[in-house]
């Protein structure tokens, strides 16, 4: 049998459901789409790259374009900011995150189609507009946090951004965690200010530097945030920004990284 990776099961609309926002009791008009069927719709989007417009009725899940207002008005009440930090505390408190150190990368060039914010020439082809993803993920290449910018936006630029965008992660007792250890990159992030500003806050840095030797070994640390992008490119949509708003790919982007982690908590559990 075909696994169907867009399906919600109970598990996760249990988790989800408190963080939706409230819908009026009353209002004209058809009776509303359920939210799962929604989320499923915008899930099927996101794995199969399909245009809001051609998503088929027959499929249940409402019309795109009821799929797209949803996607859109739960972003901007923040529901997958808020659940992507409660599937890393369930990972944390399963002992299947590593915290001690993290790794930063930035993913290949994203074509944008329409332009938009948070795009810009690519550093391949400047004729074309793109975007691309910053990722920092912890020892065990669960994505952490996740955000865009413009294709020619400088790597080490966004290295700082990433360790303060951390969220904190709780599940084990004592308080939540918001800093690792170490942090691990290439020589793309080797930068004196970097450096100091990670000393300031209390974290290693293991950054190759630029005209010397690899670190040995660092490689087969650092080997995980590749895996984990490779495992967002199963995600059809992230190959292509097809939205002008920067919010809409984000969207996207955060969904993407909740789906990895939701499976590696049903694989814990199996």
């Amino acid at each position: 049998m075909t696994t169907r990776p867009w399906i919600v099961d109970d598990d996760l609309r249990a988790l989800i459901e408190p963080l939706l926002p409230p819908r009026p009791e009353r209002s004209p008009g058809p009776r509303p789409v359920p939210d799962r069927l929604c989320l499923q719709g915008i899930l099927y989007v996101l794995h199969q790259d399909l245009a809001w417009q051609l998503l088929s009725l027959e499929l249940g899940f409402g019309s795109g374009r009821t799929c797209w207002r949803r996607l859109d008005c739960w972003q901007q009440a923040g529901i997958f900011e808020h659940l992507h930090p409660i599937l890393l505390a369930k990972l944390n408190a399963a002992g299947e995150l590593d915290c001690s150190r993290t790794c930063v990368d930035d993913g290949t060039h994203v074509r944008a189609k329409k332009e938009g914010a948070a795009t810009g020439p690519s550093p391949v082809d400047r004729r074309k507009t793109g975007s691309k993803p910053h990722l920092i993920c912890d020892g065990k290449g669960t994505p952490v946090k996740v955000f865009t910018t413009a294709a020619n936006v400088n790597d080490i630029t966004q290295t700082l951004a990433l360790i303060d965008g951390i969220p904190p992660v709780a599940g084990r007792p004592g308080r939540p965690r918001r800093r690792p250890d170490a942090l691990l990159g290439d020589k793309a992030y080797d930068s004196r200010t970097v450096r100091c500003e990670l000393r300031k806050r209390r974290i290693v840095p293991v950054i190759s530097r630029k005209g010397a030797p690899n670190i040995q070994g660092l490689g087969k640390l650092r080997y995980v945030v590749e895996q984990t992008f490779a495992l967002l490119h199963q995600f059809k949509r992230l190959a292509v920004r097809w939205e002008r708003r920067l919010e809409l790919p984000d969207a996207f982007l955060s969904l993407a990284c909740s789906r990895i982690c939701w499976r590696r908590i049903k694989r814990n559990h199996s």
